[in-house]
């Protein structure tokens, strides 16, 4: 399964909910897919895409968090998972594309190449739904079930390590946070 089409899959579902992204191509594969407002690509700050979708997630809990991070990212910030899991909003998906690789920075392998299971993981932290998908199909029933539950989910998509020639997004940092700072305000 590509990233890419994962995302194009849920893309539809994703404008009703709050959207951080990791950096890397994670951003720059979603805006490819068209940009809104309800889009923060978390540029600079890699690990922290959870921990950002948990603070909207607890302080706007009317809303539904969809946080699109990497394995890489998840890695660099175990604890986040903990975190996540010990607050629990019920209001927040955590979609992990996990390419095995840190692609955005060469491609090295990171340890879920050699059998690190980052569902499991994140169940074992207390993460009450946790899921490991490899079919386009089975993702997107996941993401339709998860955005239905009501419950924090931790759902781990496997990937193909292929992502876009560049791996920025050529929207501003700062239009971007003063875009989202004005949808949050205004939901």
């Amino acid at each position: 399964m590509l990233r890419i089409d994962a995302m194009q899959a849920i893309y539809d579902r994703l404008e009703r909910c709050v959207v951080v992204t990791i950096m890397g191509a994670v951003s720059a594969e979603l805006q490819s897919l068209g940009h809104r407002p309800n889009f923060f690509y978390l540029q600079h700050a890699m690990g922290l895409a959870s921990s950002m979708g948990l603070g909207i997630a607890l302080s706007r809990p009317e809303l539904q968090v969809v946080v699109l991070d990497g394995d890489g990212s998840v890695l660099m910030n175990l604890g986040g998972l903990t975190t996540l899991a010990r607050y629990r909003p019920p209001n927040l998906l955590h979609i992990v594309f996990d390419n095995e690789s840190l692609l955005s920075v060469g491609g090295f392998p990171t340890a879920t190449s050699t059998g690190s299971d980052l569902a499991g993981i994140a169940q074992a932290a207390g993460v009450p739904r946790t899921a490991t998908v490899r079919e386009l199909d089975t993702f997107t029933a996941a993401v339709d079930a998860a955005l239905d539950a009501d419950e924090l989910t931790t759902l781990v998509a496997k990937v193909e390590a292929k992502g876009p020639p560049v791996f920025l997004t050529d929207l501003p940092m700062l239009e971007n946070r003063f875009q989202f700072a004005r949808y949050l305000k205004k939901k």
